[in-house]
């Protein structure tokens, strides 16, 4: 039976030779992103991660929905979709529009549709 040591290094994914392509490693560095970029996308990222946000967000691929509606169909406080969505208004994921006494919200642009919809295309496949 082989060693713990011999099965972890049969799982890992390596070249067998090592040799670096540098025109690969020049062209990953020319195209890469900035560290504010990278931190902003990981934060959308990280926000789309969770599960209550990524449902409110699918909520409004529909059309704008206020406060009261995505409580109501979260099954959620309106405190704390308030909170989720103040951190998605951070993020320009989402936006609100004032209607008299009502604050409804919509997806920011036609960007967040997109990243939702190439998601589930992908999983779906």
């Amino acid at each position: 039976m082989p060693s713990k040591k011999s099965r972890r290094s049969e799982d890992i994914e390596t070249c067998d030779v090592r040799v670096v392509h540098l025109d690969r490693v020049a062209r990953a560095r020319d195209e890469a992103l900035s560290q504010r970029e990278a931190e902003r996308l990981a934060l959308t990222y990280k926000a789309l991660g969770d599960p209550t946000r990524l449902k409110m967000v699918m909520a409004l691929t529909g059309g704008e929905m206020c406060v009261c509606d995505l409580a109501a169909f979260l099954g959620l406080t309106e405190s704390a979709v308030s909170h989720h969505l103040r951190r998605l208004k951070d993020l320009a994921l989402v936006k609100s529009r004032r209607d008299g006494q009502i604050l409804y919200y919509s997806l920011d642009d036609e960007h967040v549709s997109k990243i939702l919809k190439i998601g589930l295309d992908h999983i779906r496949e």
